[in-house]
């Protein structure tokens, strides 16, 4: 199935109070994400995945082995990742719902050491990457980090809360201060609400 950019959820500007600049939405999303959507169309096109769904386009052409000579399956899980993050944050600073409160205090002793383990994880993913909170197979919680468009999916994983630590994702904003957007991520950007939805 063709894959299609999605508008953003909210405007351009709406995240700029809070860390996100209108500049850098519109080169992540506007030419970045929408580079995904186009290779990705391309390069489905006359295959065995051009009608399939975008899960299992990833789960299909995911090879630990050759993922930066696979072209499908990175522009695919990148086109994923992106549709998610954009969702996982929100203009308006959200509560954390008590049933996710909860998990996280149990998975990880407060939420506290839940951010940073999660920033660690952000801050420690050489080159580029995404940092997750996951919901495994069995039901727990767990924090992990993924090397350039790999997601949970390929794993089994529920991704709950993803952030995109590539350098366009905050290079305008922070420039090489990594750790300092994902601060600002955890504590001005992520929507709770629907972090909590995917359980």
């Amino acid at each position: 199935m063709a894959f299609e950019l999605p508008n953003l959820p909210y405007a351009h500007d709406a995240l700029a109070n809070h860390g996100m600049s209108a500049e850098t939405l519109e080169y992540h999303h506007d030419l970045h994400h929408k580079a995904y959507v186009d290779n990705g169309n391309k390069l489905i096109a006359g295959t065995e995945w051009e009608a399939e769904t975008l899960e299992n386009i990833i789960k299909g052409t995911y090879d630990a082995q050759s993922v930066a000579q696979n072209g499908i399956f990175n522009n695919a899980s990148q086109h994923w990742n992106h549709i998610q993050f954009w969702e996982m944050m929100g203009p308006s600073k959200s509560g954390i719902p008590p049933e996710l409160e909860t998990l996280i205090n149990e998975s990880f002793g407060s939420m506290d050491a839940f951010k940073e383990a999660f920033s660690a994880a952000g801050a420690g993913q050489f080159g580029s990457g995404w940092c997750w909170l996951v919901k495994d197979a069995d039901g727990s919680l767990k924090v992990t980090k993924t090397e350039n468009g790999v997601n949970p999916l390929c794993f089994g994983q529920t991704a709950l809360l993803g952030c995109d630590v590539w350098e366009h994702s905050y290079y305008i904003d922070f420039r090489n201060k990594r750790p300092a957007y994902l601060s600002n991520f955890l504590e001005n950007l992520v929507n709770w609400e629907n972090v909590a939805s995917r359980l």
